[in-house]
């Protein structure tokens, strides 16, 4: 399976160049660079884990990817109340960050299946 086939690696993807985007004149240097990273874990994982050879494998980069989008959330709030995010953006990330995790945990049982 490819990554670029994957709806929740283009989402993730889609979420990831938004932040991306959102931060690029943030002057809060750790900040940026602590969600970026984050939404960029989510889409990077994905993208390594569906390309392994091993299912087992192929499911840890998928959990990896799952406690990025826990990360990410979290920062999100975070960013919401020390007002570097805007309330109506974040809530919107969370939603979309929430999907993903969603998505994710479908892929992960998708592999676990073809363990069994």
């Amino acid at each position: 399976m490819r990554c670029k086939n994957l709806n929740v690696w283009k989402k993730s993807c889609r979420l990831s160049v938004e932040i991306y985007r959102y931060f690029e004149t943030c002057k809060n240097f750790g900040f940026k660079d602590q969600i970026t990273r984050s939404a960029l874990s989510i889409a990077s994982n994905i993208a390594e884990g569906v390309e392994k050879d091993s299912n087992k494998e192929t499911i840890r980069f998928i959990e990896i990817a799952r406690g990025s989008t826990a990360e990410l959330i979290t920062q999100t709030y975070i960013g919401i109340e020390i007002g570097y995010i805007e309330k109506k953006i974040g809530l919107q990330w969370i939603t979309v960050i929430e999907e993903i995790a969603n998505m994710l945990g479908g892929l992960k049982n998708t592999y676990k299946e073809k363990l069994a």
